[in-house]
């Protein structure tokens, strides 16, 4: 007998007396039992077929007796005895099951619509519990993962089920087990197999992604064009202070074009080379252009006299013969 107090608001105490079943057992159960008994006496050793039942290492067997579940728990792994017709049993598998869960359509918390499905793996962990308090376990928990699986994705927006599938496993997990424990049942592991988005969703998802990554390579080719420039910068500033390094980078230039070995060289020659020979062309040119010619006349028998006339051929020291 097992007694159970409660306290009150007034401060008092309640207690309740829990009879066991089997101190209740009337008249008309122990006359079914001893004529079990003697049926199986008289009907030995046929009986022994009857009476002893096997159940395996992964098995127990729940027994019966007019209806009321015997005392001891559980039976098994082994032989266990059982009387003719008033005794039945059910026996229960302890290992672990797995089953998957259909795809459930579900609308995240931000309003997207996806098709989730997972697997479950559980097993018995209190036979009695899994044979008296549930009518078929098994059933039951495929039911309680569905809709456990569209109540825990309906609290999480897109991103979160597509990068945080571990945790909502997690979630899943700890209510399933929570809500199977009373019926003997413990839930080991549950795992999100797919995530299947519309084809609309997965062509925008798409484009929106192509998108960052051409923002992304336009920002790191901007960032190297800024450090090439300022690179580039630095080279000429220590170039303008060495001329000379010039020079050399145009033979370095010309050395590395002949490498390839092309057949035309296109060589960049400096300003500074062709400078004074352009000044000194133009000054002769211009000596050329300036200078007068003598040239003399003869006219009615009076002296001679000469003018000054510039050489058509531009010859300074050119003179044309007298008459």
């Amino acid at each position: 007998m097992d007694t159970d107090c409660l306290s009150t608001e007034s401060g008092g105490c309640e207690c309740y007396v829990d009879v066991p079943e089997a101190d209740s057992i009337g008249c008309v159960e122990v006359l079914a039992t001893v004529c079990s008994i003697v049926l199986m006496v008289l009907t030995l050793p046929i009986s022994l077929f009857l009476c002893f039942k096997v159940v395996q290492e992964y098995e127990r067997a729940v027994i019966f007796r007019l209806g009321r579940l015997r005392s001891g728990g559980a039976r098994g792994p082994g032989v266990f005895f059982v009387l003719p017709c008033i005794d039945n049993y059910c026996k229960v598998d302890l290992r672990t099951v797995s089953f998957d869960v259909p795809p459930q359509e579900v609308l995240t918390r931000d309003s997207v619509t996806v098709s989730v499905d997972a697997v479950v793996y559980y097993r018995i962990r209190d036979p009695l519990n899994a044979v008296v308090q549930v009518a078929n376990y098994s059933h039951s928990t495929r039911l309680l993962a569905a809709t456990t699986l569209r109540n825990v994705l309906g609290t999480r927006n897109l991103s979160e089920l597509l990068t945080e599938r571990e945790a909502i496993s997690h979630s899943m997990q700890v209510t399933l087990d929570e809500a199977t424990d009373p019926w003997g049942v413990q839930v080991e592991r549950v795992e999100i197999k797919d995530v299947s988005l519309p084809d609309s969703l997965q062509r925008s998802m798409a484009a929106e992604a192509e998108a960052a990554r051409e923002a992304r390579a336009k920002v790191i080719a901007a960032e190297g064009e800024m450090k090439s420039s300022r690179a580039l910068k630095e080279a000429s500033d220590i170039m303008c202070e060495s001329p000379a390094a010039l020079q050399l980078r145009y033979l370095q230039t010309l050395s590395s074009i002949a490498g390839e070995k092309n057949s035309t060289i296109v060589f960049p020659l400096p300003i500074e080379l062709i400078g004074p020979l352009m000044n000194f062309t133009s000054t002769l040119g211009v000596q050329r252009t300036t200078a007068p010619a003598h040239i003399p006349v003869v006219g009615g028998g009076g002296p001679s006299t000469t003018t000054s006339t510039s050489s058509p051929l531009g010859d300074p020291g050119h003179q044309p013969p007298m008459e």
